[in-house]
C-alpha cells in the first residue's frame, strides 16, 4: 500500500550529531564488471551510465567502447576517489554490487582496509524487477556472502538497481542480515516499515543529487553545474534543518565523476560543507544508527 502521507507536517524534531542541521552521505556505486555483458553470459552488452547516448553496436554484440568505459571506472576512477576521501578523511559509503569486488580484488583489498560502510547493490547490477522470487531470494544471499567474503565485513544495507521488485523489503527481512535498506526515494530522513510484523528501517536515496545527471543532461553538464547544483541543495536543507533533520545523500560512480573534469565540481562542493557545523558528514550505516537511537521502531518486533 503505498504511503503520500509520510511525516507531513509533523517532521522529526531529534537533531543530528553536534547539533548539525543536514548529514551528509557521500555514496560510492561500484558496479564495474557486474553490469550486463556478453562475457557475464547476458546476451548483450550494457547501454546505461555509459558516455554516449545510444548504443552502437548491434543488439548481441559486444560493445567494447562500454566495456573500456566501464573498465575506466575500476582501473581509474575508483582509485582517484578513494584518494580524494582518504586524504580529506571524509565518510564514504560503498554500494557495492557484489560480483564487481569478485572480479577486482585490488579494489576489494583497498575497501577492506577502510572504515567506509558498506550496502550491498545486488550481486549482479541487474534490476531485480525483472527477477523472479526465487532468483531474487539467492542473489540477496550471493551478495551478503560474497561481500563478507571480499572485504571481510558484510553489508549491513541493501539497494537494487533502480527500483526493487515487490518482493525485494520482503525477502530482505527473510534473510536477516540486513538491517536496512535504501530503496525508497521518497523522503529526506529515515522512517520505519511494518514488514510483516518486522519493523524495517528505510533510508531513502537520491536520484536527484547523482552524478548520472551528468549523463542525462538536464543543465547539469559540468563540473561547475555540479557543484552549484549540490550546493544549492545543501543550503536549502540547513536552513530547513534549523528546525527539523535532514538528509543529503550525493550519489557518485567511478566511471562519471571519477573523470577529472567532473570530481573537480565534488571537490567543490566538499570545500563548501568542510568544517560546516550545521553538516554532520557520515556513512549510511552511522545514520542509522543515530536514528534507531533516537526515533525507535514503535510496535512489532526490531
Amino acid at each position: 500500500m503505498r504511503d503520500f502521507v509520510g511525516y507531513a507536517d509533523r517532521p522529526p524534531t531529534i537533531r543530528w550529531p553536534n547539533n548539525a542541521s543536514v548529514a551528509v552521505n557521500f555514496v560510492l556505486n561500484y558496479e564495474e564488471g557486474s553490469e550486463y555483458s556478453i562475457a557475464n553470459g547476458d546476451g548483450r552488452s550494457e547501454t546505461a551510465l555509459i558516455e554516449v547516448n545510444a548504443a552502437r553496436v548491434p543488439a548481441g554484440s559486444r560493445d567494447l567502447a562500454a566495456e573500456s568505459m566501464y573498465e575506466y571506472g575500476a582501473r581509474v576512477g575508483f582509485w582517484r576517489i578513494a584518494r580524494l576521501f582518504q586524504d580529506r578523511k571524509v565518510p564514504l559509503t560503498v554500494f557495492a554490487a557484489a560480483a564487481a569486488l569478485e572480479h577486482n580484488a585490488e579494489v576489494a583489498r583497498a575497501i577492506a582496509e577502510t572504515d567506509w560502510d558498506i550496502v550491498a547493490h545486488g550481486y549482479r547490477w541487474v534490476e531485480h524487477y525483472h527477477l523472479d522470487e526465487a532468483t531474487e531470494r539467492e542473489h540477496i544471499a550471493k551478495a551478503h556472502e560474497s561481500i563478507q567474503r571480499t572485504v571481510g565485513r558484510a553489508p549491513q544495507g541493501w539497494y537494487c538497481r533502480y527500483s526493487p521488485s515487490e518482493n525485494t523489503r520482503r525477502l530482505l527481512v527473510e534473510h536477516g542480515g540486513y538491517s536496512y535498506d535504501c530503496d525508497a526515494y521518497n523522503d529526506d530522513v529515515p522512517y520505519w516499515l511494518d514488514v510483516d510484523g518486522t519493523q524495517h528501517m528505510v533510508i531513502p536515496y537520491s536520484l536527484v543529487t547523482n552524478d548520472a545527471k551528468l549523463l542525462a543532461g538536464g543543465g547539469i553538464e559540468n563540473s561547475a553545474d555540479y557543484a552549484q547544483f549540490l550546493i544549492d541543495t545543501f543550503d536549502v536543507l540547513a536552513a530547513e534543518g534549523r528546525t527539523t533533520p535532514r538528509m543529503m545523500s550525493v550519489g557518485m560512480h567511478p566511471r562519471i565523476i571519477g573523470h577529472p573534469g567532473r570530481i573537480a565540481g565534488l571537490v567543490k562542493f566538499m570545500d563548501h560543507i568542510a568544517g560546516r557545523d550545521d553538516a554532520w558528514v557520515a556513512g549510511r550505516s552511522d545514520i542509522a544508527d543515530h536514528w534507531r537511537a533516537m526515533m525507535p521502531a514503535m510496535g512489532g518486533a526490531a
